[in-house]
């Protein structure tokens, strides 16, 4: 049955946070709160939790997962990413969006987009999903918390308990999320693009 640690949105406990990162390090799954919905995180290296994961989230591999970073300045390590893009970014992070960027040789080829080697990219606005990278020390590999044959996110830590308790390994309860996805756009044409409008304002985008 999965852990579940109470952590304070604003002020999340150092202990739990550093039992939490030596779990997903130890290959878990971790369902977490975002600035939007809840997600699945794991770590970006470990193949078995990410196929474990997709097959939790009931998603192929021409899904997009996304890299959570915890500033921009680690988004250049994994993404290309040129001036003009990087001002969009500036103006619109940490925030409840997803961008597409082309991935770098940095990003392990299984989890960007087999065709168009494309990784989805953000920078959340949660102190507890921001604390738990830094602690970690490195990015996380993440996916929305809806499941299969839903008509909504998860966003109520005691009913993710309830429904993933026996498949993943810890449950963050951070309060309540909100019901909405991320804004999701793809920056990799010559204009950015609106792929999905969600919590985030895309005018920030300029559209």
């Amino acid at each position: 049955m999965a852990q579940h640690f109470q952590i304070h949105p604003d002020n999340p406990q150092p202990r739990l946070l550093k039992q939490a990162a030596q779990i997903i390090s130890a290959g878990g799954i971790v369902a977490a709160p975002t600035d939007s919905a809840y997600a699945l995180v794991c770590r970006l290296d470990d193949k078995a939790a990410v196929e474990k994961l997709r097959r939790i989230r009931g998603v192929d591999d021409k899904h997009h997962l996304t890299l959570l970073v915890r500033d921009l300045s680690a988004i250049a390590h994994f993404a290309r990413v040129d001036n003009t893009q990087y001002r969009l970014l500036k103006a619109s992070m940490p925030g409840p969006y997803t961008v597409i960027l082309e991935a770098t040789r940095e990003v392990p080829r299984r989890l960007s987009h087999p065709s168009r080697k494309t990784i989805g990219v953000r920078v959340p606005e949660n102190r507890i999903m921001l604390a738990l990278i830094e602690e970690l020390g490195e990015p996380l590999i993440g996916t929305t918390l809806q499941l299969p044959g839903d008509d909504h996110m998860l966003s109520d830590p005691d009913e993710v308990l309830e429904r993933l308790g026996k498949q993943i390994e810890l449950v963050i309860d951070g309060g309540a999320g909100t019901l909405e996805p991320t804004t999701v756009i793809d920056l990799t044409g010559p204009a950015p693009e609106l792929v999905r409008e969600g919590r985030g304002d895309p005018a920030a985008f300029g559209l």
